[in-house]
């Protein structure tokens, strides 16, 4: 097979891994920057250019589209669609992951555990929006922030207020949610693959962070998930679309609870921590499941 890993940085260690285990178990395996990517968009024959040369011959894309990068990536994965290229997540998908607002409402409307989450424009009624999440202390989140980046704990409704006026002050959008006290700066990440829940970890956040993020200094091992966090992982990913995800959960009193589900998964934290050949995993899910028209929005949506 032909198989195209749309990242910008060859040098993740994600990145790698892909290109690694594509080339382990015989493919051609080719890292294409999607930025450098310029399209021909036609009736007929759909094209798709890079470094000069016209991309051809592809069974399937992986896309590693970065969260600033989004618009324009998920347009070229859109665009091997088109074109009958297999794609690992497709446009779609990637787009409604994206939208953390958009999520959590999908999530919502299928009944899968959530923090109580409120959103608002205006800051009229700061005080009530506050309320509405069972008061401080409590999370604010900007949508677009990745990584942990964004997001931050109040402790004090005035401090729950000034943060919130802040950032619609810089006409940011914003999510404000309750804050899982008995997590204790811990979640669970499950990497899901083809609808089964193939690696997990728990990840604890630095000392006096409540963020758990590897990028912000937290630590993974391997965890034993209960069947209850096993089947929200695999129905939260399947509500997205996604073929390959990384759900992001807590533990909370009330069974787990959803944070976010990425559509471009580090390989890095889960691996290390599990010993467990994902990516091997990731390229055995194209060989079973590449085939031209088998993408189901043929760049629709």
């Amino acid at each position: 097979m032909k198989i195209g890993i749309l990242s910008r940085k060859p040098e993740l260690y994600s990145t790698r891994r892909l290109l690694e285990a594509g080339n382990k178990r015989g493919h051609e395996t080719q890292i294409i920057n999607p930025l450098k990517c310029y399209m021909n968009i036609t009736s007929h024959k759909p094209s798709i250019h890079y470094k000069g040369e016209k991309l051809e011959g592809y069974d399937a894309i992986i896309p590693r589209i970065g969260a600033s990068v989004t618009f324009y990536g998920t347009a070229v994965v859109r665009q091997f669609e088109m074109m009958d290229v297999y794609s690992l997540n497709e446009s779609v998908a990637i787009s409604r992951s994206r939208d953390k607002l958009r999520s959590f409402q999908l999530l919502a409307r299928s009944g899968i555990g959530l923090p109580v989450t409120g959103f608002a424009h205006s800051t009229q009624f700061t005080d009530d929006l506050i309320n509405l999440v069972g008061g401080s202390p409590l999370v604010v989140k900007l949508l677009e922030g990745t990584q942990g980046i964004g997001v931050v704990l109040a402790e004090t409704n005035k401090a729950a207020q000034s943060v919130i006026e802040a950032f619609r002050g810089l006409k940011a959008n914003i999510l404000v949610q309750e804050f899982i006290k008995e997590s204790e700066a811990t979640d669970i990440r499950c990497f899901v693959v083809g609808g089964k829940v193939v690696a997990s970890m728990m990840r604890t956040g630095k000392k006096g962070e409540f963020r758990s993020n590897l990028h912000r200094g937290g630590k993974g091992v391997l965890v034993r998930i209960t069947p209850e966090e096993r089947s929200t992982a695999t129905r939260a990913a399947k509500i997205m679309g996604l073929n390959v995800a990384g759900v992001d959960m807590l533990r909370s009193n009330h069974g787990p609870v959803i944070m976010e589900v990425n559509s471009s998964p580090g390989l890095e934290g889960i691996e290390k921590a599990t010993s467990i050949d994902v990516a091997g995993m990731v390229i055995k899910y194209i060989e079973k499941n590449a085939a031209p028209g088998k993408t189901r929005t043929r760049g629709q949506g």
